[in-house]
């Protein structure tokens, strides 16, 4: 990587313009980043210096009533989230936080981290994506332009597309410098039914039934077995869970786990778990807490259909060694491999199985500068997509490489 002399730091949009600019002049290549805690995550950027917007903090505005917050990119989202809850409010979109798998200490991303790689967490099958919630951008393209888009309202439409189209470029088009996004109230009550034992077709059958039903569930998951003992601090024990989240008000939740409850009585051994048990739980789901830690065995994030996971990760078994967790109902798979990284044998195995994507989120540098780490695109998407970044970044001075 550059060297410390290389690293840039700068604390306003002004001078993250003029680090660009310098940049395209020297013809010298950035590597962007927050606070780095996802650098392990791709590949390294083909750069000779680093742009770091760990300086460019702060809660820029927050309008509690208009359910509206504005802050600096490299404000950290622990900060963002203690500020939220001060007023009993929350992140809808409950992005994940890969510190911990990736051996880190937990809390140490950036609202523009999480935005840049449109990081979502369990709640996203109710609520939507990060790239759903950000309602406006500042941001200075490879170009050495700053520019704006979207606004401060959720009915603003001019650029909005714009906005989002920066969601999910992990800093490849434009640094991002300001944000502004749309938060929500916190909920009242929380309650997860758990059901015990239950294979992983089993699981998926009762998640499918959970989620069609009319009990507003807000996570769906399994744990198979021994994955389960990796939450809450061992406190589930070895045997498989299969996981549903219920909130809102407290009457309502009551109501709904009762009804809902009934049902999956029926299926298997129910348990519940309540108030902040259940969240420290969906905490250790979103973070992936079972495969954390400084392990350096791979681990894939696959995008799939959900009836179809855990016949995906059936036959995936048939040739490796691998735990799994499952998320939004089974159309989210992390999977951890005991050796190699399989990245042929993954990709075509979710594209014999309904399609989908799959990422690897964690792997050894040797292992990520062998294989395509990120989904390789279609032809026609993968032009669109290389369009769209001659426009923003001609001269390839943003993460280069990082997506490869």
């Amino acid at each position: 990587m550059e060297p410390e002399a290389e690293r840039h730091c700068p604390h306003s949009v002004a001078a993250v313009r003029d680090c660009v600019a310098a940049a395209v002049a020297d013809a010298a290549p950035l590597a962007v980043e927050g606070a780095g805690t996802k650098r392990e995550i791709g590949r390294p950027a083909r750069a000779t210096r680093t742009l770091s917007l760990a300086g460019l903090t702060g809660i820029t505005l927050y309008e509690p009533d208009e359910l509206v917050l504005s802050a600096r990119a490299g404000t950290p989202i622990a900060e963002i989230e203690a500020a939220l809850a001060e007023r009993g409010q929350r992140l809808e979109f409950e992005p994940i936080d890969y510190g911990p798998m990736l051996g880190q200490a937990a809390g140490g991303g950036t609202l523009g981290g999480v935005v840049s790689c449109n990081l979502s967490g369990p709640r996203r099958i109710k609520q939507g994506a990060a790239r759903d919630h950000v309602l406006g951008v500042c941001a200075v393209s490879g170009r050495a332009e700053v520019f704006k888009a979207g606004g401060r309202v959720v009915k603003n439409v001019t650029g909005y597309d714009l906005s989002k189209g920066l969601t999910g470029a992990w800093g490849t088009l434009a640094v991002i410098t300001d944000l502004t996004i749309k938060v929500m109230p916190d909920c009242e009550a929380e309650t997860t039914l758990v059901l015990r034992n239950l294979q992983d077709e089993e699981a998926a059958g009762a998640l499918a039934a959970a989620m069609g039903s009319s009990a507003e569930v807000s996570g769906a998951a399994h744990l198979p077995y021994g994955v389960a003992a990796g939450v809450l601090d061992g406190a589930l024990g070895r045997a498989s869970a299969t996981l549903v989240r219920l909130e809102g008000f407290g009457p309502s939740v009551a109501a709904r786990a009762r009804h809902l409850g009934g049902a999956m009585e029926r299926v298997g051994t129910l348990e519940r778990i309540e108030g902040a048990q259940s969240r420290a739980l969906w905490r250790d789901v979103r973070d992936v807490r079972p495969f954390a830690g400084p392990d350096h065995r791979a681990v894939w994030r696959l995008s799939v259909t959900p009836s179809r996971a855990p016949e995906l990760v059936m036959a995936l078994r048939m040739h490796m060694a691998a735990d799994a967790v499952y998320d939004w109902q089974g159309g989210l798979i992390f999977l951890r491999l005991e050796h190699g990284v399989e990245a042929e044998r993954i990709r075509a195995a979710v594209a014999g199985h309904g399609g989908g994507h799959a990422t690897l989120i964690r792997a050894p540098l040797e292992a990520r500068m062998a294989v395509p780490v990120f989904q390789p695109q279609p032809p026609a998407l993968a032009a669109l997509a290389e369009r769209l970044r001659r426009q923003f970044d001609p001269a390839e001075i943003l993460n280069p490489g990082r997506m490869d």
